[in-house]
């Protein structure tokens, strides 16, 4: 099988699901049919990274924004999200594949965080591919729940405030155990990154599409991976001294 370091497929992909409700108003579905069929697109998505070599797939499926939308969508987006976990278990046991979750759970239900944890320790042996899905996730709550740990560690006395850097808060921030978002995917027309991932996608290439959620295809994924394969990812540096980097690690 390949890997994302032979054929310049990037390690970490994440991908912001947009536009179900307008998929279901264009095909004139019942309100919430966008989100049912959404979540189906989602398989054939992590079966291809698998396939292909991506180590992790991080999915936006429920921001912290999105608590504010009709109450009625907040509910089916839960129940739907559960659906999604009981069905996720046995495939991610079938591809070994862990799954994770990051958010703040706190406004969760009991039953959806212990479902959650049950996921979690299941597949948490695997190693060929991590899935993420963020529930009620936002990047500036990651980000501040991340200093308040570290504001306890100092105040506990266990850390100095000297030893704060952007390498510790990148290891205590959520996923910091894996390679930061190479590139990032976004559905649905809009050009933002809607508070996702701040840190961790701080150098991502970054994918738009006009194309809804549920339309969305391997195909088109396929697509994306050739556009980031074609970028040249600097980090600060000159074309001249990759290009000097890349001749010299021949």
């Amino acid at each position: 099988m390949t890997t994302s370091e032979d054929n310049h497929l990037p390690r970490h992909v994440a991908i912001i699901m947009d536009g179900n409700n307008r998929f279901a108003k264009k095909k004139q579905l019942q309100k919430g049919d966008g989100h049912r069929e959404g979540k189906n697109v989602l398989d054939p998505i992590v079966e291809h990274c698998r396939k292909v070599g991506v180590q992790a797939l991080t999915v936006f499926a429920f921001s912290s924004e999105n608590w504010n939308r009709p109450q009625y969508e907040v509910d089916l987006l839960m129940k739907l999200l559960e659906e999604t976990i009981h069905e996720q278990i046995p495939r991610m046991e079938k591809f070994e594949i862990s799954l994770r979750f990051i958010g703040d759970r706190s406004r969760l239900s009991t039953e959806l965080k212990q479902l959650m944890l049950h996921a979690e320790q299941r597949t948490a042996k695997f190693t060929h591919m991590t899935l993420t899905i963020a529930i009620s996730y936002g990047g500036m709550w990651d980000i501040a729940h991340t200093a308040q740990q570290i504001a306890q560690l100092v105040k506990d006395e266990k850390i100095d405030v000297n030893q704060i850097n952007t390498e510790m808060f990148g290891q205590m921030i959520s996923l910091g155990d894996l390679t930061p978002v190479d590139l990032l995917i976004r559905t649905g027309g809009d050009f933002r990154l809607s508070n996702f991932l701040l840190w961790q996608a701080a150098y991502a290439e970054l994918y738009f599409t006009q194309t809804l959620w549920p339309e969305f295809t391997v195909k088109e994924l396929e697509y994306a991976f050739n556009v980031f394969s074609g970028r040249e990812r600097r980090f600060g540096k000159t074309s001249e001294q990759i290009q000097q980097e890349h001749i010299e690690n021949l």
